[in-house]
């Protein structure tokens, strides 16, 4: 029987690699570990050679140190052979792009700064597919993102506030704003299919941050039920108050052992339209990334652990995605409510 599937992902991949620019007589490489799916190797190199690219599929044996199970977080130094194997780094730095299909990716490893220093652009790709194609990007988002992160740059300060009462302020001096719009077109680009998002690294936010009924706790791929007040000062978590989530988060912080992971991380608000909120309940944890969270339109998102910008390498990485917020930059109201403002 005729596998219609593959046909669909073989156009998204294609759609993808288009708004990425590959463009004839590039070198693209399809990097991808043993558990990687096979459809997306396959579709992804068939979009590369259909755009006229010289293309090249590399499996690396993958793994990471971290003592978590694989997550789709990319937390952790990322892939280990890559870190330790200097041919797939030339490799790698050798490419036009590089279409990551690993389980972790090396997001926050700091080799993935020396392939993009090369020039290299890297599309992370891993959720399900037909998340991926019904949160196809378009080309416009790119000019969406970027009216956010100049307001970022121009302004000091962020306030977070909501009815469920986060009162959250935190200082933009050095927060280095940065966005994802679900395609890598420049050279040296890294970003992530899908996702539609602006964010930044602040170092100082102090206030409460209230986690409200239906809020998304991610890697766990858990909603919150029951309200969570989390104390901020000076950028790190002093206390987490509240039911059943409170405490998981506490003995989360414990366990870890980890000197950053209390700390605040990157935080910005979604664009993207299409994602679905509830995406998070009908998958299996193991099939999907949780980008519908992550970039929901109007959402409030922040994380603690790695932070590249004050050199914290940390396995203790958590993102959570809160609805229902009002996010504000220097008095201009970017979400409100819940609901995303856009000039």
């Amino acid at each position: 029987m005729f596998d219609f599937s593959s046909v669909d992902l073989l156009d998204a991949f294609t759609r993808e690699l288009r708004l990425c620019k590959v463009t004839e007589g590039e070198h693209v490489v399809v990097l991808s570990e043993p558990t990687s799916r096979g459809d997306y190797v396959a579709a992804a190199f068939g979009a590369a050679k259909a755009l006229g690219a010289h293309v090249i599929a590399a499996t690396v044996p993958g793994g990471s140190p971290a003592p978590l199970p694989s997550t789709h977080t990319g937390a952790g130094p990322g892939l280990r052979s890559v870190l330790a194997d200097t041919t797939a780094q030339d490799l790698l730095k050798s490419a036009d792009l590089v279409v990551d299909l690993t389980q972790e990716g090396f997001i926050h490893a700091p080799v993935q700064q020396e392939i993009l220093r090369a020039g290299t652009r890297i599309l992370f790709v891993c959720d399900a597919p037909d998340v991926l194609i019904r949160n196809l990007p378009d080309e416009g988002d790119k000019q969406r993102v970027l009216r956010g992160v100049e307001l970022l740059k121009s302004s000091r300060t962020m306030r977070v506030t909501s009815a469920a009462g986060t009162d959250l302020t935190v200082q933009l001096a050095g927060s280095r704003p940065e966005f994802q719009t679900g395609f890598a077109d420049d050279p040296g680009r890294w970003d992530h299919w899908p996702s539609t998002m602006v964010l930044c690294w602040p170092e100082l936010s102090d206030g409460r941050i209230v986690l409200a009924e239906g809020d998304i706790l991610l890697p766990f791929k858990e909603y919150v039920h029951t309200p969570v007040t989390l104390h901020i000062a000076g950028g790190r978590i002093e206390k987490a108050e509240g039911g059943a989530e409170a405490r998981m988060l506490e003995t989360f912080f414990a366990d870890a052992n980890d000197e950053w992971g209390r700390h605040l991380s990157h935080m910005g608000w979604g664009l993207m339209r299409s994602a679905d909120w509830f995406a998070t309940a009908m998958y299996g944890k193991g099939d999907l990334m949780g980008m519908d969270a992550r970039a929901f339109a109007g959402n409030f998102l922040w994380s603690t652990g790695p932070h590249p910008v004050l050199g914290r390498e940390s396995y203790a990485h958590l993102d959570i995605a809160m609805r229902g917020c009002t996010v504000s930059v220097d008095g201009t109201e970017v979400v409100t409510g819940g609901e995303l403002v856009e000039r």
